[in-house]
């Protein structure tokens, strides 16, 4: 680990994922000028294995959180790869987009996507904070709980 976002990741407790390979046709990331648009990482635990369900059904609120977290590690891991291995080029965290697999009736999407937000500000302070979307979506790829994409600007 080097730089001051992984270290600060480290105090945290948190190792990054490998940077997930596509799962069909499409790139991780794209980037344009000095902006990087990071695909929809989709929900997965420190295994890799799915974290699948729907909010307002198998899901509460809290758990939906917790995989919105684990999308928000996905992103960082895209954007080190984006940058070369070197997360400090992050400037700041531009948008996310998140997407909640919820029943009709779940309210609560943005309580869901707190939790990749919230664990952006954490861990990089005001450059994690972001504008943003949380969208209800009736499914997701792969049965998956949260899917949240994003724009990220590096220096």
């Amino acid at each position: 680990m080097s730089g001051k976002i992984e270290a600060r990741l480290a105090e945290l407790g948190v190792t990054l994922p490998d940077a997930p390979a596509p799962a069909a046709n499409y790139v991780p990331y794209v980037q344009t000028g000095n902006l990087v648009h990071v695909s929809g990482q989709i929900s997965m635990d420190e295994g890799g294995a799915l974290i699948t369900g729907k909010l307002g059904a198998e899901l509460s609120a809290e758990a939906g959180a917790a995989a919105a977290r684990r999308c928000a590690l996905s992103l960082l891991a895209q954007l080190r790869a984006a940058c070369g291995g070197d997360l400090d080029r992050l400037t700041r965290v531009v948008k996310l987009t998140g997407f909640v697999n919820s029943t009709a009736d779940f309210t609560e999407q943005p309580k869901v996507v707190n939790g990749a937000s919230d664990f952006l500000v954490e861990a990089l302070g005001d450059a994690g904070r972001h504008a943003r979307s949380a969208v209800s979506a009736a499914s997701l790829p792969l049965g998956v709980a949260v899917e949240i994409e994003g724009i990220f600007e590096i220096a």
